[in-house]
């Protein structure tokens, strides 16, 4: 960890992504000579490949604008490299490196031949145009698209990456590389290559897992309070599938604050969200006059509110120790990541500490990559499978995710320790690649 700080200097993201990775799968490399030989950690840490490049565009005013654009490609043992795209202000170069480390853990997971990436710019689409955006994706894949490709590198969606942009980055590179190569880009619409349940499979994969995870406890998810954080697919998705499943869904965030149904939400009030979010591109207190039993609270954060599961899902770092502290005090059950590392490395160990089942987001937020597997699948072969086929394939990969978190996460004498078996089932198989194919 040493080296990997001097290497990385402010990088606190990607610091804190590895050292929880290599203090579960450290034991293993200690135990195998053939690793340490290799340099398989000190190897896993450093990039292929990495593409900083700035991206001009021009806004409705005519004023030239300037973000900055990246793509980590940061491991290929076991494929071609796969990971979204992120638009945000947010987006640095350690916030790539982390999610590209973790990607790499979440492809082997689910046990795709896929190797992982993260990209993205320091941009915000919210504010923008129609015509801004288009212009600026116009511009992003202008550079990006000399390095990804089906045998190269696949992108994906992601945060501030959605339906819109895919299609306009597509677009881009449809004309740049003169040729109709789909598999390039996962997330594309289903008139042109793209798969069924294409927006609803990170929400819906959170709580297949989650289903699961209760399984190994004898629960079940109807009946059961869950308050969620966020309000993109991956949120608004997971509220759908628990409310069909019976659960009591409390809560939605976004980034001015909360909204809270005391009585739970139901599906009309859920879908209204994912108009107001998604079609009109408007915030959560806009939807409280539409109904009475909503309350919005602005900048709150849900984890105040007494529930059974705790999904947030909303970015990296969102619940820290004091949320654990008040969760654990409510009497909260189970936590599943659905965001990209959002608990704090304090209040990961306050869950771990009090006996709270936790799973890390590599684990069950990974039904995005499956279905991006699936969306390959489906245009190598020329077929468009059913929505119905689609989800039982997306559930039965769930299933084996979460049965190899069970295999490297439980001695068999207490509940099963998800992070170190996400973490270790992960690395195993791409270390076992890296090996085989020598150092290079």
């Amino acid at each position: 960890m040493g080296q990997v700080q001097m290497r990385n200097l402010g990088e606190r993201e990607f610091h804190q992504a590895v050292r929880e990775v290599f203090a579960n799968v450290l034991p293993l490399v200690e135990a195998n000579p053939v690793y340490r030989q290799m340099k398989i950690l000190e190897r896993l840490v450093e990039p292929e490949r990495v593409i900083m490049f700035r991206v001009p565009w021009i806004d409705d005013q005519g004023n030239v604008q300037i973000n900055r654009g990246f793509r980590v490609e940061m491991n290929s043992a076991i494929g071609p490299f796969q990971g979204g795209i992120r638009f945000h202000p947010s987006v640095s170069l350690s916030i790539m490196k982390f999610l590209a480390f973790e990607q790499v853990f979440q492809n082997s997971l689910t046990g795709l031949p896929l190797g992982g990436a993260k990209g993205g710019a320091d941009f915000d689409p919210k504010g923008k145009s129609e015509f801004e955006i288009m212009r600026f994706c116009q511009s992003f894949m202008n550079e990006l698209y000399r390095y990804i490709g089906t045998d190269m590198d696949i992108i994906i969606s992601g945060v501030g990456v959605r339906a819109r942009e895919i299609g306009f980055l597509f677009g881009a590179y449809k004309k740049l590389s003169g040729m109709y190569a789909g598999g390039a880009v996962a997330g594309k619409g289903e008139q042109w290559g793209g798969s069924q349940l294409r927006a609803e499979a990170g929400g819906f994969g959170a709580i297949f897992f989650l289903e699961n995870m209760l399984a190994t406890i004898e629960r079940q998810l109807e009946g059961l309070k869950m308050c969620i954080s966020g309000a993109g697919n991956v949120a608004l998705y997971a509220a759908q599938k628990a409310v069909e499943q019976g659960a009591k869904v409390l809560t939605v965030s976004d980034t001015g604050g909360l909204l809270y149904a005391s009585e739970g939400f139901s599906l009309e009030q859920i879908e209204a969200v994912k108009r107001t979010k998604k079609r009109y591109r408007g915030n959560l207190k806009d939807i409280c006059g539409e109904y009475a039993d909503l309350q919005y609270f602005a900048g709150r954060t849900p984890w105040h509110i007494p529930c059974d599961v705790a999904l947030p899902a909303a970015t990296q770092n969102e619940l820290y120790a004091e949320d654990a502290e008040n969760l654990i005090k409510n009497g909260v059950k189970v936590v599943a990541e659905a965001a990209d590392m959002p608990c704090t490395p304090s209040a990961l160990s306050a869950f771990q500490e009090n006996g709270v089942l936790i799973a890390p987001a590599k684990a069950v937020n990974a039904g995005g990559v499956i279905l991006a597997g699936l969306e390959t699948a489906q245009n190598a072969s020329h077929q468009l499978w059913t929505r119905a086929e689609v989800e039982s394939r997306l559930r039965r990969a769930v299933a084996d995710i979460h049965a190899s978190c069970v295999r490297y996460g439980s001695d068999g004498s207490g509940p099963v320790n998800y992070i170190k078996g996400a973490n270790v089932a992960g690395f195993v198989r791409v270390a076992e690649a890296m090996v085989d194919q020598g150092v290079i």
